[in-house]
């Protein structure tokens, strides 16, 4: 969000905080901390745009105690280290239609991603009969399997 504030764009801040409050709904009942952090992660970032409102529910939700005012906490901060990720999803087409998705390791190789994808069902179902010709790998996007 702090890009698009310094763009001044504020129709992306609104749509990055309501994809923020969607995350967060998906954790209702299963992790108070992290509802807790998440929320108080929202109310900084909405602050600026909207301060009356978030400055009465950090007070209200009782943040001011542990953390100090809205308008001195500490703008959030962005952990590279929780961005990577084990495995990533490949988008799988067959003859260039999608067909569905598989799951790799990040750091899989071509031969990797190309058999994994040829073994998928959804590869199987849709190219039962002719022979694979070609199998053609975008990295971290999606695998084209041809067949003929």
């Amino acid at each position: 969000m702090s890009y698009d504030y310094e763009r001044m764009q504020y129709n992306t801040v609104v749509s990055g905080a309501m994809k923020l409050l969607n995350a967060l709904e998906g954790f209702k009942g299963s992790a108070p901390a992290v509802l807790r952090e998440g929320f108080g992660i929202l109310l900084r970032a909405l602050y600026p745009a909207c301060p009356h409102t978030t400055w009465v529910l950090w007070n209200e939700l009782g943040y001011a105690k542990p953390l100090g005012d809205l308008l001195d906490a500490p703008w959030p901060q962005v952990d590279e280290g929780a961005l990577v990720q084990d495995r990533i999803e490949l988008m799988l087409q067959v003859n260039g239609k999608l067909r569905g998705s598989i799951q790799v390791p990040a750091d899989a190789d071509k031969a990797a991603i190309e058999a994994a994808a040829i073994a998928s069902p959804d590869c199987q179902k849709f190219s039962q009969g002719p022979a694979i010709k070609k199998v053609i790998v975008i990295a971290g996007r999606l695998v084209n399997v041809v067949v003929g």
